[in-house]
């Protein structure tokens, strides 16, 4: 059987004594191109479909001795279920920490003490970003951002007088502290934050001694960092006040 001949040389055939032949052989060969391209083509598609990422597979753990499931690429992430007490922690913390940097307020313009100055801007400056993170949190679930009645600010939502979250100073506590300045403003502030910070450790043990409360993930890691943070504090105020006038001015 005839070959085709390579690119370039159709033109010797016609050239030679039997031009019939050469066009024959020209058609068999385009027919043979023609029949060859199918495959060709049909053999790309595999391997682009080889090279392109397959859709996430989301796998859902089986419960203890149960097989695992997929589940469809559609599936969307829930948040998970809340008690009332995660609701009443968040909403009482953020009245918490908002007498907290109400305290920390009056430095500037009541002590000179340099290292009180200092510890009161970190404690605000946390503590302003929690009460952030502690809205949005509730936002997200849908709830208010207080436990007080509308319009009433000192009413909780059944009517009654809103009591005061474990620690918080009272309102006799806030105008001494106002009142007063440099060597006494430094000891009522100090005295003042630890009471405040020891109540909201009480806050958050309630939490997670309330069955199906502080499951929450956000609220878990929240409500440990504070307890963390507040006990560290806590010592560096117990320090502080040990300290005579003469060292705190250095």
């Amino acid at each position: 059987m005839s070959s085709c001949p390579p690119n370039g040389n159709l033109t010797l055939f016609h050239r030679s004594r039997r031009p019939r032949s050469a066009r024959r052989l020209g058609v068999v060969c385009a027919l043979l191109f023609v029949a060859s391209a199918p495959l060709a083509l049909s053999s790309s598609p595999s391997r682009v479909q080889q090279s392109t990422p397959s859709a996430p597979v989301v796998v859902q753990p089986g419960a203890p001795g149960q097989p695992s499931k997929a589940l469809p690429p559609s599936t969307k992430a829930t948040l998970p279920p809340r008690s009332q007490a995660d609701v009443e922690f968040m909403q009482g913390m953020i009245m918490h920490h908002q007498q907290a940097v109400e305290m920390t307020a009056l430095i500037p313009s009541h002590t000179e003490n340099k290292n009180l100055r200092s510890l009161g801007a970190r404690i605000s400056s946390s503590q302003s970003d929690e009460i952030k993170f502690m809205k949005r949190w509730l936002a997200a679930r849908g709830e208010p951002v207080s436990m007080s009645m509308p319009g009433m600010p000192d009413m909780d939502k059944s009517g009654h007088p809103m009591p005061l979250m474990p620690g918080m100073l009272t309102p006799q506590q806030m105008e001494s502290l106002r009142k007063a300045k440099g060597a006494e403003f430094d000891h009522l502030f100090l005295t003042g934050m630890i009471q405040h910070h020891n109540g909201a450790l009480i806050m958050v043990k309630d939490l997670f001694d309330t069955a199906g409360a502080g499951q929450d993930a956000d609220i878990f890691n929240f409500a440990t960092d504070a307890d963390n943070t507040q006990r560290a504090e806590i010592k560096i105020m117990q320090s502080m006040l040990e300290q005579k006038p003469s060292e705190e001015k250095q």
